[in-house]
């Protein structure tokens, strides 16, 4: 199947279902299937082809399993109050023990779960792991990321210093920019007419209460490609008309690629340890390190690294746009470079998935990767030329990738021959692997 609209019912890969055998086994499944679950859920067959660039869904459920245990322990000793935050973050370095590694741990941990997050999202976009009859996971996924922005956002502003507070009154000072509702969703996010302490308690309750919301879609976000299964670099789905097509195109998740994952997970995990150890501030901005001070503003507000791609498509709209003023046109365009990309499943016309077979597209691809690392580097710069204009070349490009490229693309491109099967392709790639008897 290589289009991305539908031409066959999808269902579960035929593979050997449970069996409980023990009289233990069988009481349990009968009453509470989990051991099943579980089961299916490690043999799972999975296509013999991923490359590399599938290791980044193991870092990810890693990563929110480490924010959400390094979290409660910081929650233990914080102290929610515009008179309390900045001490309690200098108390837990100092006094707790291992306090600084489970704040820097926590802090870093956020850049370690974007990375993995932003690689998972280019590998999906490069190989249409977007499309039928993937839709509703790509959707779920998009839904994650955007809790992960909001909770990484409200979390920022916890430590209560100078970028903290200063960001925050940015931030929400955007939805001001709403017509008609934007005055009143700012004050409700803010408790107030300004950043100050009910504002900082209601982030602090967000941000606990966003990471168990992520971890419910994760469930969600798994049980989806588990039921549709994995997409794989070809793009060509497995064999479901029968078991013996189908373990030809498979193996196991167990132990196969679960090995695989860990191995790649304890290289990430090496890296992280050593910017822990010794860089923990290498990504953060010394102005956080002064405690909030509302009569002083820092001569350049930053958001944090994986915010600056959108701020910087927020600060692109320098212009008036018929009644649309900039300020409300830098909101429309940063959310709506969110929205055009969950949208991808729909806007693109190509009846082939993976990039590997479109030779065009792998150019307009690349461009479209470098659109966001200028994008993310102009965000750090002030705003002033050539940072504003350079920045809105990526954004048109942004924009255009979505809405004309993908679309006018699948139309006109001739794409390369492709395998018919996983098997085919693999053999090609591995001749020297025999098939076991």
């Amino acid at each position: 199947m290589k289009s991305g609209t539908p031409h066959e019912e999808i269902s579960g890969i035929p593979h050997d279902a449970y069996e409980p055998k023990t009289p233990a086994e069988k009481w349990l499944e009968s009453r509470l299937p989990i051991i099943g679950l579980l089961h299916t859920t490690l043999t799972i067959p999975t296509p013999k082809n991923l490359n590399w660039m599938w290791i980044w869904g193991v870092v990810l459920v890693f990563a929110l399993v480490m924010q959400i245990v390094t979290g409660i322990v910081l929650v233990m000793h914080y102290q929610p109050g515009v008179d309390t935050a900045f001490a309690s973050v200098e108390h837990i370095m100092r006094n707790v023990n291992a306090g600084w590694a489970f704040r820097y741990v926590h802090s870093n941990g956020a850049s370690l779960f974007f990375v993995a997050v932003y690689a998972h999202i280019f590998r999906n976009l490069y190989y249409g792991g977007y499309k039928y009859p993937r839709e509703v996971t790509w959707i779920i996924g998009m839904l994650i990321y955007l809790l992960m922005m909001a909770t990484a956002f409200m979390g920022y502003v916890l430590p209560w210093g100078q970028m903290s507070f200063w960001g925050a009154t940015v931030i929400t000072g955007l939805f001001g920019a709403i017509p008609l509702i934007g005055d009143s969703i700012q004050t409700w996010l803010l408790g107030g007419p300004a950043v100050d302490n009910p504002t900082l308690t209601r982030f602090f309750s967000l941000h606990y209460l966003l990471p168990f919301m992520i971890l419910g879609l994760t469930i969600l976000h798994v049980w989806a490609f588990h039921h549709t299964g994995n997409n794989n670099p070809t793009g060509v789905e497995v064999r479901r008309t029968s078991k013996e097509e189908a373990e030809r195109d498979t193996v196991p998740f167990w132990p196969y690629f679960v090995i695989k994952d860990l191995y790649a997970l304890v290289f990430v995990l090496v890296i992280f340890a050593i910017i822990v150890g010794f860089m923990p501030n290498y990504l953060g901005h010394p102005d956080n390190y002064i405690e909030a001070d509302a009569l002083v503003t820092p001569a350049h507000i930053v958001p944090e690294w994986y915010f600056l791609p959108f701020y910087a498509i927020l600060r692109a709209i320098t212009f008036d746009i018929l009644f649309i003023d900039s300020k409300l046109g830098g909101v429309i365009a940063m959310f709506g470079s969110i929205l055009v990309m969950g949208a991808a499943p729909w806007l693109d016309t190509s009846r082939v998935r993976s990039g590997r077979y479109r030779p065009r597209f792998k150019i307009f691809f690349w461009l479209f990767v470098l659109a966001f690392f200028v994008l993310m580097w102009c965000g750090a710069m002030p705003p002033e030329q050539p940072f504003v204009i350079i920045s809105q070349i990526a954004t048109l490009y942004w924009f255009a990738y979505f809405l004309v490229v993908l679309p006018v693309l699948g139309l006109t491109e001739k794409p390369l021959p492709m395998p018919a099967t996983i098997e085919e392709d693999f053999r090609r790639r591995h001749p020297d692997i025999k098939p076991a008897e």
